[in-house]
């Protein structure tokens, strides 16, 4: 996508807690340092951890408004399984649906009010062509953090996004904390290698 004049659409989704804000940082850092004018728009919901959060990143020659147009999203980005359902709408008929399957449940589910929706992934595969249901199971142990998730989804996007690898090294070092860096580094590392293949 380097070079095109035309805007590149991401969106971030998840819960509370699960780092979504800090994502959609690094990859606005990384964008700018590759020479694209760069717009954000974030949406917290419920202020509590398990509330709902998004974040757009657009990024191009030239970017007039935060706002992603439903049905022109490239790459949607979930960190939970149900949240990926409240943002297929905005998903561009080519576009990619990075799935992390691991389930949260909200506090209606929580209290015994609603049921979590069965087979999300099944759906998911039968009705959204790019769709790639990943388990970071195995990476977030590696990587030796629950909380390094939004990292390993970085990691997996990175494979769809034609930005060099030294630019989003030096874009995590600008945004993560020191102490956290090698950890990071690592994480985003092993998100790569999920989506290796896809």
């Amino acid at each position: 996508m380097r070079g095109n004049p035309m805007t590149t659409n991401i969106i971030f989704t998840g819960v509370g807690g699960q780092g979504v804000i800090l994502a959609g940082k690094v990859l606005m850092e990384v964008a700018l340092r590759a020479g694209f004018d760069v717009k954000e728009s974030e949406v917290h919901g419920m202020a509590q951890r398990g509330g709902s959060v998004e974040c757009q990143v657009r990024f191009g020659e030239k970017v007039y408004s935060p706002l992603i147009p439903l049905g022109s999203a490239d790459v949607i980005v979930s960190f939970e399984l149900l949240e990926s359902l409240r943002k297929i709408e905005y998903l561009a008929p080519e576009g990619k649906y990075l799935v992390n399957r691991a389930k949260i449940e909200p506090a209606p589910v929580v209290t015994g009010s609603m049921k979590y929706p069965e087979d999300i992934e099944g759906w998911l595969k039968g009705h959204i062509p790019g769709a790639v249901i990943l388990d970071t199971g195995a990476a977030l142990k590696e990587a030796g953090s629950s909380k390094s998730l939004n990292i390993v989804m970085l990691g997996a996007l990175s494979r769809f996004l034609e930005f060099t690898e030294e630019e989003w090294t030096a874009a995590l070092k600008a945004t993560v904390k020191e102490k956290f860096l090698d950890m990071n580094l690592k994480a985003f590392q092993l998100g790569r290698s999920l989506t290796a293949s896809s």
